[in-house]
């Protein structure tokens, strides 16, 4: 039983909903990083970008979301995700269309993804996971994994659909038609079923003056100096820089390895199943076995999948069997951090302590895709860079492996309220 008092078979009753809006808000937000691949070769072949040029929007988002990321925690924590999330969706939305009116001008390009950056802070993954994480302990790693399947299920999705689109309407529409289409779907979810703690606590508070209880966790000060948040921190950085990275340029791997454009649409598809799959039964897994162990050989399986794309290893079936594997590893690693973050820093700030994890994950989601494509440009192939996915995924994992244990926290009561109790208060379940 939790710490709320419900088994998590009544915390699923309890915010089912709540989990259904972020697995489809967090759909949408990814939609644009999973079909940049499918767009490099129509904008490069209209506008004689290279491939540095057109896979360097998710770079210039990622820097300004990195830039964002801890103050934008501040911001959940004083007005709540809801009241953030929902003018994003629509923001979002509209952004995604207006993509279709660039005339071939590269400071437009540039302009238009930092606008991108700076509305994806609220949608981003800080949102969705702080209000699945407030209304789940039992239950917890199991909800942030399917409420974050939303992005491995954009990543399955989007690739054939944007690559369709492309070939029936031309690469304009295709932005209007994923901008208009999904974020309308994304906001017509959001709208009845995203709540978060902040609201019900302000809606308690104005109909009761009801004793309530002080999240429990780390001060910020606190977290500045905790190892294992920084192992944690460091892990993210590294898997961001190299599966975004290999994200957005999988699609062009294996169309230079031979595969054709629909082929390769459908197959970049299996790294989104894969992380389906991957996020689940992750979920599954951390609720029961040794969080440490289940998430960093996870995220050092990822090594597998940089070696079989390798080109003297790319067959057309290691082409498979890499795009599953990579999109189970790397489809847990927001996973993987929101839950850690949670048992290492509690949720008194949490918040603000995953904001700053949230920086160095767009940090890392803004050099991959620049690394990646630099390497290319420079060398004429991926090999330095699927070799550094090798290394880099085994020592992401080990920083996993070797986390201590997770502190227990003890809540506490908010000065005031206590102040006015006659006795102390009974302890809550579970504490």
């Amino acid at each position: 039983m939790s710490q709320f008092g419900l088994t998590p078979a009544q915390e699923w009753r309890r915010g089912w909903t709540v989990v259904l809006a972020a697995f489809v808000g967090f759909s949408f937000f990814s939609v644009m990083a999973a079909a940049t691949g499918v767009f490099m070769e129509p904008l490069g072949r209209e506008f004689g970008w290279n491939k540095t040029q057109t896979s360097s929007g998710v770079s210039i988002a990622g820097v300004i979301t990195a830039l964002g990321s801890p103050f934008f925690g501040i911001l959940i924590d004083k007005w709540g995700t809801r009241r953030l999330a929902l003018p994003g969706l629509v923001l979002m939305s509209l952004l995604t269309a207006l993509f279709a009116l660039n005339t071939g001008s590269f400071g437009l390009w540039i302009a238009m993804w930092v606008t991108y950056g700076v509305i994806s802070l609220s949608i981003k993954s800080t949102v969705w996971s702080t209000t699945v994480a407030a209304g789940f302990e039992s239950a917890r790693g199991m909800a942030l994994g399917v409420a974050l399947c939303g992005t491995a299920f954009a990543q399955m999705i989007t690739p054939p659909l944007a690559n369709w689109l492309i070939a029936s309407f031309g690469w304009r529409l295709a932005f209007v038609y994923l901008g208009l289409g999904w974020g309308g779907i994304a906001l017509a979810v959001c709208i009845p079923f995203m709540h978060d703690l902040h609201l019900k606590a302000a809606r308690r508070s104005a109909s009761e003056p009801v004793r309530r209880p002080q999240l429990a966790g780390l001060t910020v000060r606190q977290a500045w100096r905790d190892r294992a948040l920084w192992q944690i921190g460091i892990s993210t950085f590294l898997m961001m820089l190299l599966t975004i990275g290999l994200m957005i340029h999988q699609f062009q791997i294996m169309v230079e390895a031979g595969v054709s454009r629909a082929n390769a649409a459908w197959l970049t598809s299996l790294f989104g199943l894969g992380g389906i799959v991957g996020k689940l039964l992750t979920g599954l897994l951390i609720d029961r076995y040794s969080p440490n162990w289940i998430g960093g050989l996870t995220l050092a399986s990822s090594a597998l999948a940089f070696l079989l794309l390798m080109s003297q290893f790319a067959t057309p079936a290691l082409i498979v069997v890499a795009m599953a594997v990579n999109g189970y590893a790397s489809g847990t690693k927001i996973q993987i951090t929101g839950y850690m973050t949670t048992r290492f820093a509690g949720l008194r700030n949490f918040g603000k302590i995953y904001g700053m994890m949230a920086a160095l994950t767009a940090l890392g989601t803004a050099l991959g895709p620049v690394v990646a494509g630099r390497i290319r440009d420079l060398t004429g192939e991926y090999t330095l860079f699927l070799g550094m996915g090798v290394v880099g995924s085994i020592i992401s994992g080990l920083l996993i492996i070797t986390l201590p244990r997770y502190p227990a926290f003890e809540e506490e009561i908010e000065p005031k309220e206590a102040e006015s109790l006659a006795r102390p208060a009974a302890p809550i379940a579970g504490t």
